[in-house]
Parts: C-alpha cells; structure tokens; sequence
C-alpha cells in the first residue's frame, strides 16, 4: 500500500522511520512539508500533487491545528482515499464530517493516535463497544500536565519551575495554555465521548485546567489521602451523557494518583467487562507513531470503522455532580470549612462547580479548585 505524509514534523517522522525499519508491505511514497523544507525526493508543497495521485490509496495526516488540516483531510476523503490522523484538535471539531464523508465515499477513517499516543484507546473502546455499553471513562489525557503535577509532588516543585522543566523536556510547548488550560484534554474527551456512546458529542461543556495549582494545595490534599490529576470524564446513562475536563482528587493509594513523569492513564467501565486501564506513553514521535502505523496496518487489512452518531442522546449536566474542595481566600457560598483556606461545597454539577470558580477568581485569581468524584 502507497501512502502519503501530511507534514514531517516530530509525528512524520516516526511513523516515516517506523515503516521505513518494520513493515515492509508499505510505502511513504509522497510527503507534504512546506516550501522551504524540501528536502525529500518525496516531498512537495502541493496537496494536490497527492490528492490527485490515483496510486496513493491512504493520507495519514499529522500536521497539528484545525486548518488547512480540516480542508486536506475531507478533500482526501472525497478523492476516495482513506485517512489516519493523529490530530486531535481537527477530529474533535470535524468528527462527525469526516464520519460522513468516510461513509459517503465508502473509505477508512481512523483516529487511534488522537487520544493517547501509542496506548490502543480508541480501539479498546470499540471492541468493548461490540458487546457492552459503556458507562464512565476517566483518565489523566495529557502527559505535560501530568508531568507537572507528578514533579511538584514528587520533588517539591512550585508550579512555574516544573512547568519551566517540562518546556526544556519538550514536554510544553513555548505557550502551555492548551495543556495546562484543559484544551488538549478537552478534545480528547470529545473524541473519546463519540466514540464511547456514539454521540456526536457538545463542544461546550466545562474545562478547567491546572494553572493556579500551587505546591501547597498538593500537599494539602496529601494530608487527607489525596493526589490532584487533571482529568478528561465522561458518563453515560438512561439515554442521556454528560462530559467535563477538571482537576480531580484521588486516593493516594489509586492507580492514578501513582502515575509518573509524561504517561497517561485512561479507564472505562462497561456492562459486563467492568472497569479497564490503559497505561502507556500519551505523545512522543515513536509511540504516536507506532498506533498510526497500526491503523494504516488495520486499513490495508481491510478494516472499515463506521462512526455512527445517530443515538440521540440528550447531554445532561446533573449526570456529572459530585463534591467540590475550592482553595481561595473567598469563603464560597455554602461551603464547609474543609482546610484552613479550604472549603468543600457538596453535590455540584461539573457546570456549576465551573461557574463558582469563575465567582471566586473575581475576587482570587489564583483560587484552585478540585472534585471529589463518589467513585474515589
């Protein structure tokens, strides 16, 4: 099978050198790169020099943001070939187009690689979908946040040098705001809330990053047993869903609260499988590569995924309601002494727990705010 590269970035790269090294039965025959990178006999700064090319049988795109990856990826679809994708910001905003589009021109449309990196999320949720419904899925989605929390804890960090680390890791970017503002997370969660209860899923819904979490509040939580993650949640019931990104406390002692450095962990609960964990490398040229690579394999194998969002839930904000511990020098309404400084306000929706926060910031721009899930 003939393939061809939308961007040679980090991503490009290895799934290029993966192919190039272990599966021989493939060819990146043309890659997209722009005008001033061609360095490649392969390369062309023309998408429609691949577009249009009737021995490519498959794009895999990797070149980040929404346009022109948006334009690139539905104008492969329509030209009848198959598309594999790593971007999750594009899949989030366009799922339910390229689905169509796939159907319509009877092509594959895969998107392992959006959510997780290298860990068989995606894959994992459909094959359990073949039997169950499921229910829940929760996880820690983004390895830079991830990071920085496991280094503040860990070794005692203040929030701005782990963030500094984890720029010069390259785990950040030059501007973190989509990591540790929820952003990044917030597009894993749609995709994984299509796929999962085959929804079109609501692009406005509440996220809350980790920007204003101090070394202090960590160690706050660790003295009640707890360890803040940011995470990406979704639950599912009685026709109805409802999503969230937010930090939430867990037990010290939980999977979750042990996962190191830029891993992610991510779980769903099903009818009768029960709970499932998945661990692994979240980003990274080789691991992301890798579960691009998987599709493409899965394509040329002549598997078909049809994403089908015609269930007709109903989103339900009062399905995600818990407990909430807001760290502020504002006392919140209805809230109980928790901490010194800290105050717990019972049984808030993920929305109006946002929105309380929002009340908070007005007077403390640097308050911080955690769930208390029931299931932790």
């Amino acid at each position: 099978m003939r393939i061809a590269l939308l961007g040679y970035g980090t991503v490009g790269r290895g799934v290029d050198g993966i192919i190039r090294s272990r599966v021989p039965e493939l060819e990146v025959s043309r890659i997209l790169e722009l005008p001033d990178r061609l360095t490649d006999p392969r390369m062309t700064s023309n998408v429609d020099d691949i577009v249009n090319d009737d021995s490519i049988d498959l794009v895999v795109e990797c070149m980040g943001g929404i346009e022109p990856a948006h334009t690139f990826i539905a104008s492969a679809l329509a030209a009848g070939k198959h598309v594999v994708t790593s971007n999750k910001a594009v899949v989030a905003a366009h799922f339910g187009e390229f689905a169509e589009l796939a159907e319509k021109h009877g092509v594959a449309f895969l998107i392992e690689a959006s959510v997780g990196g290298g860990i068989p999320w995606i894959a994992s949720i459909e094959k359990v979908r073949r039997i169950d419904e499921v229910t829940s899925f929760m996880g820690i989605m983004n390895g830079t946040t991830n990071y920085i929390m496991d280094s503040m804890r860990r070794d005692g960090l203040d929030f701005g040098i782990a963030l500094g680390r984890a720029q010069e890791l390259g785990y950040a970017e030059r501007d973190p705001s989509a990591d540790i503002d929820g952003i990044d997370v917030a597009n894993k969660t749609i995709i994984s809330a299509c796929v999962a209860f085959d929804v079109d899923c609501v692009r406005e819904f509440p996220v809350t990053g980790i920007r204003t979490v101090s070394k202090r509040d960590l160690d706050l939580f660790a003295s009640h047993g707890l360890m803040v993650k940011l995470f990406g949640r979704g639950v599912c019931k009685d026709g109805k869903y409802a999503v969230a990104v937010e930090p939430v406390a867990v037990p010290l002692m939980s999977l979750e609260a042990a996962v190191p450095s830029n891993f992610n962990l991510v779980s769903l609960e099903g009818g009768t499988i029960g709970p499932l964990k998945f661990y692994g490398q979240g980003a990274g040229s080789l691991p992301t590569g890798n579960a691009i690579v998987q599709d493409v394999l899965d394509v040329a194998r002549g598997r078909r995924q049809r994403y089908d969002f015609s269930r007709g839930l109903t989103y339900e904000p009062a399905l995600m309601t818990c407990d909430y511990i807001y760290r502020s020098t504002v006392n919140p309404a209805h809230g109980d002494a928790w901490a010194p400084g800290a105050w717990r306000v019972r049984n808030l929706t993920a929305e109006s727990a946002r929105r309380l926060l929002e009340e908070i910031w007005q007077q403390d721009a640097t308050a911080f705010m955690a769930a208390l899930p029931q299931e932790v």
